[in-house]
């Protein structure tokens, strides 16, 4: 892996549409992998440019076809990184392109929450109080642009700044990390990251909760008090299990959520839920 600039083939402008396609990550969100189709659609430009190959654009888009989630704010960062990643598997032959969706999870942590609470907690609530103070003084006019100028507009000049700050410093970063002998440590504690990130929604975003409770009165216990008591979120757990089971047997997402449902409604009639 080297940093000479013979080795980049991505121009500004390359990396500039994938800017404007990054608005449309969430157009095409589904339940079985979320983002992922927004994010083939973004880096779609950059891939036929780095693959000209049929056989090695349909690897690549097929590696951008598994699960993919983050706040769309920080989809622009880490669309810059994978552009970068991309660019070092097509010019460099010992490059493990397993390692690119790993790095794509890693950023949905910490940075994530961090993201969703300056535009979601604070921007977007600041910029809704200018439009509702200037409407109760008959400016009901003013309410638009001031609330685009304090939410919109601070999202869409930093996406741009984000997207080629995640291409630079990933560049830099992979580089470095090369030199210092440091890549697959990195690389090996960015997918132990990324598997976090995404085990640790099975416990978030799974919730079963049987009401069912032992004994009677104050004195009851309530069922799934017993089950966290010997593992947290083990119903939520053995569910994901069970779901990820069934899509390697080949049976259809679709047919899952069906499924689901018809057991949801059924145990909720009988009182479990």
């Amino acid at each position: 892996m080297t940093s000479n600039n013979e080795n980049k083939l991505l121009t500004k402008s390359d990396i500039n549409k994938v800017f404007w396609r990054s608005f449309t990550v969430n157009a095409s969100f589904n339940y079985e992998r979320q983002m992922n189709q927004g994010a083939q659609y973004a880096l779609s430009p950059i891939l036929r440019k780095l693959y000209p190959d049929k056989k090695e654009l349909g690897e690549a888009l097929q590696r951008h076809a598994e699960f993919f989630n983050t706040t769309p704010m920080l989809c622009p960062f880490i669309f810059g990184i994978t552009a970068a990643m991309e660019e070092e598997n097509a010019t460099q032959e010992d490059f493990d392109p397993n390692t690119i969706n790993s790095v794509k999870a890693g950023p949905d942590g910490p940075a994530g929450r961090h993201r969703r609470l300056v535009f979601w907690g604070t921007l977007r609530p600041l910029a809704g109080g200018i439009a509702c103070f200037a409407g109760t003084y008959g400016q009901p006019v003013c309410t638009v642009p001031r609330s685009c100028c304090c939410s919109t507009s601070p999202n869409v000049a930093g996406a741009l700044l984000r997207l080629h700050w995640g291409y630079n410093s990933g560049m830099k970063a992979l580089n470095r990390f090369e030199e210092l002998g440091l890549t697959e440590k990195i690389f090996t504690a960015a997918s132990i990251i990324g598997l976090l990130v995404i085990g640790g929604m099975s416990a978030s975003m799974v919730s079963i909760n049987p009401v069912i409770a032992i004994g009677s009165g104050d004195s009851a216990i309530k069922l799934i008090d017993v089950i966290n008591g010997i593992m947290p979120k083990m119903l939520s757990l053995f569910t994901t299990l069970g779901v990820y089971r069934l899509l390697k047997k080949g049976t259809k997402p679709n047919t899952i959520l069906l499924g689901i449902i018809v057991v949801s409604v059924l145990l909720t009639a009988i009182g479990v839920f």
